[in-house]
């Protein structure tokens, strides 16, 4: 069952990459590019030399990223790269075969709009394992280092492209990308929570399956205590572990099988001090991630 479940999961993953990809180009092309709003990172500057040039934005944003493949390639993993250069090569096609119309002709609702539908788009391709290239890479390399979210990062490397922005076109133009980058980083925050941790309490009255169960599938360590129904004065056993966000799907599926009636509460972490294991890209995207490093219970 885990094995079936990260194989559906991946098809999802590689189909919500592609579908996200061309919505990338629908922002760009519909609400940015036509009234010379950016977007952040190296699609803000391919953004840039298009709308200063004859070549296609979609092209250049391929052509910047080649460096940096080499880089995710090392840093990240070869499948988080591959889904990288899915989206990029989807989103820099349909650049190229989608016209720069306005949906809108007022330049605000065209920035707040992009914004949004571009941090939409970005933000189910990271939940998705995947990137948009650019600084996305640099930003996921950091973001999985030290838990930070990652609107923050694009937003925090964007500020030379909006001064270059104002003093290249007009300081109007470098608002409306500062207003469009913003929103893009808010929604890319709301959607993409995978450094967020979670501290899940399980009570249960089959401890030892359920204890199994997660140690045999998820890498994480396990504290075991015991219980007592306050109404019932059934033992029990309590299971206290810390995953992230992006593990829960897959652990919540383990307990039930294990037992249907266990009681979980999840909570948010705010800070984890100590050893937890953050498994490489490349290993969480595998099938059979989880299923070969079993870390000792706490």
């Amino acid at each position: 069952m885990p094995y079936a479940f990260r194989r559906a999961r991946a098809a999802l993953d590689l189909g919500l990459i592609a579908v996200f990809s061309v919505v990338l180009a629908v922002g760009y092309n519909f609400f940015l590019l036509p009234h010379k709003v950016l977007s952040g990172g190296v699609s803000g500057i391919a953004m840039m030399i298009g709308l200063l040039t004859p070549l296609n934005p979609g092209t250049l944003i391929f052509l910047l990223n080649l460096p940096l493949f080499v880089f995710g390639f090392f840093t990240l993993g070869r499948l988080f790269i591959l889904r990288t250069i899915l989206s990029v090569v989807l989103t820099a096609l349909a650049m190229n075969v989608l016209p720069v119309e306005p949906i809108a002709t007022d330049a605000v609702l065209s920035s707040v709009f992009g914004g949004a539908v571009v941090g939409l788009a970005t933000g189910f391709i990271f939940s998705a394992s995947g990137s948009t290239g650019g600084l996305d890479i640099i930003g996921m390399f950091i973001a999985r280092r030290m838990d930070f979210p990652m609107g923050m990062l694009m937003s925090a490397t964007n500020a030379l492209i909006i001064f270059v922005a104002g003093f290249l076109f007009s300081w109007d133009q470098a608002l409306y990308t500062m207003l469009s980058i913003y929103v893009s980083g808010r929604i890319v925050d709301a959607i993409f929570t995978r450094h967020i941790k979670l501290t899940l309490l399980i009570v249960t009255g089959r401890g030892e399956a359920v204890r199994e169960a997660l140690l045999r599938q998820i890498v994480r360590g396990i504290t075991v205590l015991e219980g007592i129904g306050a109404y019932s004065k059934e033992k029990k056993t309590v299971l206290m572990t810390v995953a992230t966000r992006y593990e829960l799907p897959l652990i919540k599926s383990l307990i039930r099988q294990a037992d249907p009636h266990a009681f979980v509460n999840i909570l948010q972490t705010v800070e984890v001090v100590g050893a937890f294991t953050r498994l490489p890209l490349d290993a969480e995207l595998r099938p059979d991630a989880g299923l070969r490093r079993p870390e000792p219970p706490v």
